[in-house]
């Protein structure tokens, strides 16, 4: 799962990007610190893993993770290769999804790009970028949809959804806020459009309102993401910076401290996943527990299919057993087994998010 860091200048992104990954990529308080994309993997904070790996002894515990891209800040006219306006778009498109951090703190000694703070405006900059760049890449698939056209009127459908999400842009409003039918997402996903892509606001606050409970500015992205089905994530990231620096005991007493019982890398992280519509199953025993990453609906065999492709191919059958279930009987797969609370799932199976699973399949 990648996921792009982008924002305007100065906004806390690479400092965001320094909190996730620990990774030590520059922020600097000028434009276009960042100019080839920072990559960094983070782990994905999940308690059923170290549980297991308790109950199991396991040599070895295997997180799922996320790749995050910090992503040189955007300016207007990045459509038109203003600034790093060519190598932004081009970044974007390869990642599935969109952490957009917009400022939503006062601070005199950092630099903002337009000499204000206004999260809407800042919003709307990078929006319109990603919308009039999109416009050019509709009216190319357009012109080459038009004229083959005449060849093959199957192809009469395709251009009329490519109007459609013409008509959106034309409206100011990102692809993704298109009605489309199931299928018609499917293909529109296929299309590379950047204003498609599902965005997350991680609204960047001071150290003083770590929660962004009472912040103007964070009500209005709230209000503006609620208005177009997106989620808002208020963190401070100079905080989140200096909590990552902390071991596990310091973390927690820094935790109370502040009265909060989570880090906001933890709350993005599950905004994240329920984005990209991801969920978790689980392998367990004495040579590793496992964390595997799918998405909601995935059937079993394409499941046992993460796992090695041999797995999928040989299906036979799931073992399955929600995790609670597994922890009411303390781990004891023979008690489960006893107590009917296995079960023996076949292809058609939808995997649920914490099922702890046994492939059979033919070799």
């Amino acid at each position: 799962m990648k996921l792009g860091i982008i924002g305007l200048p100065n906004v806390g992104k690479s400092t965001l990007f320094n909190a996730i990954t620990k990774a030590g990529a520059e922020a600097a308080n000028y434009p276009f610190c960042t100019i080839e994309p920072n990559v960094g993997v983070v782990t994905v904070p999940d308690e059923r893993i170290g549980v297991l790996h308790e109950v199991y002894k396991s040599k070895k515990t295997v997180y799922t993770t996320i790749e995050f891209y910090d992503i040189a800040g955007l300016v207007r006219g990045a459509s038109k290769g203003e600034g790093l306006g060519n190598k932004f778009l081009g970044h974007i498109r390869e990642v599935e999804a969109i952490v957009h951090v917009v400022r939503c703190f006062e601070d005199a000694d950092v630099v903002h790009v337009d000499g204000r703070v206004d999260p809407l405006s800042d919003i709307e900059t990078v929006n319109l970028e990603l919308i009039l760049s999109d416009m050019e890449l509709l009216e190319r698939r357009t012109q080459k949809t038009r004229k083959a056209l005449k060849g093959d009127k199957s192809l009469q459908a395709e251009l009329d959804l490519l109007s459609r999400l013409a008509e959106t842009l034309g409206e100011g409003k990102p692809a993704r806020a298109a009605a489309l039918s199931a299928e018609e997402r499917d293909f529109a996903q296929g299309l590379g459009l950047l204003s498609f892509k599902p965005v997350i606001y991680a609204a960047n606050v001071a150290e003083t309102e770590a929660g962004g409970d009472d912040n103007a500015q964070v009500e209005r992205v709230r209000a503006f993401a609620a208005s177009e089905g997106s989620e808002v994530v208020a963190l401070c990231a100079k905080l989140e910076a200096e909590l990552a620096e902390l071991d596990g005991e310091e973390r927690r007493m820094f935790f109370e401290e502040l009265g909060i019982e989570e880090s906001g890398l933890d709350r993005l992280v599950r905004s994240s996943y329920r984005l990209l519509d991801l969920i978790s199953f689980l392998t367990a025993g004495e040579p590793e527990v496992r964390a595997w990453t799918i998405r909601r609906g995935t059937k079993a065999p394409q499941a046992a299919g993460r796992i090695h492709t041999d797995f999928e191919k040989g299906f036979i059958r799931a073992e399955t057993i929600a995790y609670d279930k597994l922890m009411e009987c303390g781990g004891n797969l023979a008690l489960a087994r006893e107590k009917g609370l296995v079960r023996a799932e076949g292809k058609d199976y939808e995997v649920r998010d914490g099922d702890v699973m046994h492939f059979l399949f033919n070799v």
